[in-house]
């Protein structure tokens, strides 16, 4: 039995990242610093493709940590939802000095640990997300032709008119159409969806587009999975055709936000105020 290539682990990474970081101009969000991460370092499709679960590969979970780590230290910060910038302090920092980062952490912090002394397994960026996995465990469950109806509800839902499952088989992996309309313009879109365990192959969106070829300009591809950096290369070549791309996150916060599947609710915290009796 093969082997699982080795993932570069989180504290390996800190160092990448904020190499990355100031290649990328001083900001990033996660998908954007992975991929020049994964560039700068030329980590192989092997590596990019070891899962951590159905929607996150381990390098991305081990990145999470990585960020987390450096977020704590003062070398990033999280300024708005979702997008990671260098703080002066990052820009200064040495090679040696990023080593010296978990134990400088773990000794200011105190991390929390679980029973048996390990360290908490869950990324800080991911546990305000155990919800998408579940959510993706029901997507997932569901047989392919529902799934391609959930793909049409999401494209009208999100103002696409003239929305047709094909389903064709043949047909370059063609699973839909449907017409997008913006002010004065409209746009005739060709979808995919397939149900991916892991990550989508570059090969796998050259095929799309092959099959969009003399039919339409827009292409959008939608899967549980990842795309691989190579793939979301592919999606955005220089003289081809884009194609949008929906991945397994991606898709949880569509749902979320169309309210598909997926409710959200206020709970109520009720707070004692015992000096109020006091002073009565």
């Amino acid at each position: 039995m093969a082997q699982e290539p080795a993932v570069p682990t989180y504290d390996a990474l800190m160092w990448p990242a904020l190499k990355a970081m100031k290649a990328l101009g001083g900001s990033a969000n996660h998908d954007e610093l992975l991929e020049r991460l994964i560039e700068i370092e030329k980590i192989p499709e092997s590596v990019q493709n070891v899962m951590h679960t159905e929607s996150l590969t381990q390098l991305g979970y081990n990145l999470s940590w990585a960020k987390t780590y450096l977020g704590k230290y003062g070398a990033l910060e999280n300024p708005s939802h979702g997008v990671w910038a260098i703080t002066a302090k990052g820009k200064g920092i040495t090679e040696g000095e990023v080593k010296r980062i978990p134990a400088d952490v773990r000794r200011l912090y105190k991390a929390k640990k679980e029973p048996g002394g390990k360290e908490e397994s869950r990324g800080p960026d991911q546990e305000a997300k155990p919800w998408k996995e579940e959510l993706l465990g029901f997507v997932t469950a569901i047989k392919p032709d529902a799934f391609e109806r959930l793909a049409q509800r999401i494209l009208r839902e999100s103002g696409f008119v003239k929305v047709e499952v094909t389903g064709r088989s043949g047909d370059g992996g063609i699973d839909g159409v449907g017409v997008l309309r913006l002010a004065l313009l409209s746009f005739q879109v060709y979808f995919q969806c397939k149900r991916y365990k892991g990550s989508v192959s570059p090969s796998a969106i050259r095929d799309f587009r092959g099959a969009m070829v003399g039919r339409t300009d827009k292409g959008l591809f939608i899967t549980t999975g990842t795309f691989t950096a190579d793939a979301k290369k592919e999606a955005t070549r220089d003289g081809a055709p884009p194609i949008d791309l929906i991945d397994g996150d991606q898709l949880c916060e569509l749902l979320k936000s169309l309210k598909l599947g997926v409710a959200t609710k206020m709970v109520e915290e009720v707070v004692m105020a015992p000096e109020w009796f006091a002073g009565i």
